[in-house]
């Protein structure tokens, strides 16, 4: 019996569609701590101090990472669909976007981790 083994397009799918729930999930929670405001400051501020422990701070960091990948591998997506030679070029596409994503992820994540 063998197994896919999974290879550049199975990855960047199975990515894509994590890093989209993930976003999804980041903005229902956003929306619904910024609707505390209604129910006053200090209910508002109770959260908001949550959000400064340090599991957040590198929540940011993989949020961030999320919004980057999502949005590079739409492009990619674009690319494949609308180029007509797209699919034949896909690999070197998800490697052009990876090295892309380590090129934006590194320089972002010394920052947001500066500020720690």
């Amino acid at each position: 019996m063998s197994f896919y083994k999974g290879k550049e397009g199975q990855w960047s799918y199975v990515f894509h569609r994590v890093t989209g729930v993930g976003v999804l999930l980041f903005l229902l929670i956003h929306i619904l701590d910024t609707m505390l405001i209604s129910w006053g400051p200090e209910h508002y501020d109770k959260i908001i101090q949550i959000y400064r422990n340090p599991f957040f701070k590198i929540n940011e960091i993989v949020l961030f990472a999320a919004v980057v990948y999502h949005a590079l591998n739409g492009v990619r997506i674009i690319l494949i669909d609308f180029w007509s030679q797209g699919a034949r070029h896909q690999k070197k596409l998800f490697y052009v976007e990876m090295t892309l994503f380590a090129l934006i992820m590194i320089p972002v994540t010394v920052i947001m981790l500066s500020h720690f």
